[in-house]
């Protein structure tokens, strides 16, 4: 073989070796670029200032989204990430805006980004039982909304009651503590159920029995429970001709009862 040839056959084999070459480097960059192609791009939309902007990103902080996709957040604005799938999530931006509040005759504006009057008074630190707001709790937060608070009127109601039911005096009954609001001393008798009628039958129509008294209606109306220590709780369902101003008559089951008992002087509370 002449030199001429070896000088062109060598040409021609480094030709090759260098086209082989090329062509491995290219499927091992092909193939490093598909295997470095991240598998968890997502899709994010984001609702802002009444316009959508969609970016495709790998994270998954909202916050680096949002900066990235130029969306900048003052200190009272809010924003609510709602993922609708695997590929694709939602973020919605909430502005603050100036809203005015008053309360006992204070005013005061403040920034919520809250979307409801009930939120931004639950941000404000109120307890929605206790107040009443107008407009409404459910109305919708707008610029310069103007909310009027006040106490919630039946919830007051109820604290009074509570209040005046703790102050009334109580007396310690065979039914636990209970509340009177008048307290007699009386002289007592007592009478057997066939005393007042043949039928055993009270002024008010139901039958004489231990528990039931009568009482002048004129110092206990009829109907009223009564409490007499060492007779129990009682009703105030009859009448008799002997019973006037404070006295008052016990229903005895036996005449040994009646009579053990006699005439004796007893404290009588009107119950509530």
């Amino acid at each position: 073989m002449s030199l001429t040839k070896l000088i062109t056959f060598n040409k021609k084999e480094k030709k090759m070796v260098l086209c082989f070459m090329l062509a491995a480097m290219m499927m091992m960059t092909t193939g490093f670029t598909r295997n470095t192609i991240p598998t968890n791009i997502h899709q994010v939309s984001i609702e802002v200032d009444g316009r959508t902007i969609t970016t495709n990103t790998t994270h998954t902080s909202p916050d680096y989204i949002l900066s990235r996709a130029g969306v900048k957040l003052s200190a009272n604005d809010e924003f609510h990430m709602e993922k609708i799938n695997d590929r694709n999530t939602k973020i919605t931006v909430y502005r603050a805006v100036p809203v005015t509040v008053s309360y006992e005759g204070q005013k005061k504006e403040v920034m919520t980004s809250k979307q409801t009057v009930g939120d931004a008074l639950i941000e404000l630190g109120y307890n929605l039982e206790d107040v009443e707001a107008a407009p409404g709790l459910d109305t919708k937060i707008e610029e310069n909304l103007d909310i009027v608070v006040k106490d919630n009127a039946a919830k007051l109601q109820a604290l009074a009651l509570k209040r005046e039911e703790m102050m009334k005096p109580k007396v310690q009954t065979e039914n636990g503590s209970t509340s009177y609001r008048a307290v007699y001393t009386m002289e007592a008798t007592a009478y057997l159920p066939t005393d007042g009628s043949p039928e055993g039958l009270t002024a008010m129509g139901i039958p004489a029995t231990r528990g039931v008294v009568a009482v002048d209606p004129r110092v206990i109306p009829l109907g009223s429970r009564v409490y007499i220590p060492g007779y129990g709780v009682a009703i105030a369902a009859d009448t008799g001709g002997a019973i006037r101003g404070e006295r008052i008559d016990l229903c005895m089951e036996t005449y040994s009862e009646c009579m053990n008992f006699g005439r004796r002087d007893v404290q009588v509370y009107v119950l509530d």
